[in-house]
C-alpha cells in the first residue's frame, strides 16, 4: 500500500472582492493601476473574485478584464453574481464561478469540527519588544499582536487578532486577517501607509484626518472602517 500524499482539510480564506460598477474595461484599468499604485506590495498576488451585480446586463469580455487584472499582479480566481453567460465564460477561461450575494469580501468556510475546537483553544499574545523596521513583515497567527515600539515605513504587522501598537504607526497593519470582524488595531501614533480590518482597509490618504497623529482604534463598523479616539485616563 503507498502512503497517504496528501490531507484534505476545511480552511479559511479570505478573498477581496472587485465590485464592478462601469463596463468600460480602459476606465477600471485606469482607475485600479492608480488605487494599486498607492499600496502595491498589499495587493500584489491578491486573490480577486469580480462581483458582476450592477453590471449584469451590460456587455463584458471577461478574457479581456482577467489580464487586466493578472498585468496589474492581482490573481483573478472567480467570479460571483454574473448572469448565465458570464458564468459560462468564467468558466472556459479557468475561473471560478462562486455563490455569494453580499458586496463583502467573501470566504470559503469549510471546517471540520475538529478545528473548530482547534480554534477555541486561547493563544497568547505575540509579542514584539521594539521597532518593527522597514522591510519586515511579522505575522501572528490565531493571537492578537502587541508592539512595544513603533512600526516604520515599509515594515508590516499582520495578526488574525488584534493589533496593539504601543508607538508610531508608519507602515502597514492588517487585523483580523483570518476573517475576524471583531478585531481591532491600536496605536499611540496613527501615520499608517494602510491599515486593514477582515479586508476592509484604508490607505494613508483616507487616514489623514481628524486622528492623524494621534492615538487611535480602527474597527470595522458596518463592513467599513471606523476611527475612534483612544480613551485616557
Amino acid at each position: 500500500m503507498s502512503t497517504q500524499s496528501f490531507e484534505l482539510k476545511g480552511n479559511l480564506f479570505t478573498l477581496s472582492v472587485l465590485q464592478l460598477l462601469n463596463a468600460d474595461l480602459n476606465v477600471v484599468k485606469e482607475q485600479l493601476s492608480e488605487k494599486i499604485s498607492q499600496a502595491p506590495k498589499f495587493f500584489k498576488g491578491a486573490p480577486i473574485v469580480i462581483n458582476l451585480a450592477q453590471i449584469q446586463d451590460e456587455p463584458l469580455v471577461l478574457s479581456d478584464l482577467k489580464s487586466i487584472l493578472c498585468d496589474l499582479s492581482l490573481n483573478p480566481v472567480g467570479i460571483c453574481n454574473g448572469n448565465e453567460e458570464h458564468n459560462e465564460k468564467a468558466k472556459s477561461i479557468g475561473m471560478s464561478v462562486l455563490n455569494y450575494t453580499k458586496d463583502v469580501a467573501p470566504s470559503i468556510k469549510t471546517q471540520t469540527t475538529t478545528e473548530v475546537v482547534e480554534k477555541q483553544v486561547y493563544v497568547p499574545a505575540k509579542i514584539v519588544n521594539g521597532t518593527v523596521r522597514s522591510g519586515q513583515q511579522i505575522y501572528a497567527k490565531d493571537c492578537d499582536l502587541i508592539v512595544i515600539g513603533a512600526v516604520s515605513h515599509g515594515a508590516e504587522v499582520i495578526s488574525d487578532g488584534n493589533i496593539h501598537i504601543y508607538g508610531t504607526l508608519r507602515g502597514r497593519a492588517i487585523a483580523g486577517a483570518q476573517g475576524n470582524d471583531n478585531a481591532s488595531i491600536f496605536c499611540q501614533k496613527l501615520e499608517a501607509e494602510l491599515v486593514s480590518v477582515n479586508g476592509s482597509y484604508w490607505i494613508s490618504d483616507s487616514l489623514q484626518g481628524e486622528y492623524w497623529g494621534n492615538p487611535c482604534q480602527i474597527t470595522q463598523t458596518n463592513e467599513s472602517l471606523e476611527l475612534t479616539a483612544l480613551v485616557k485616563g
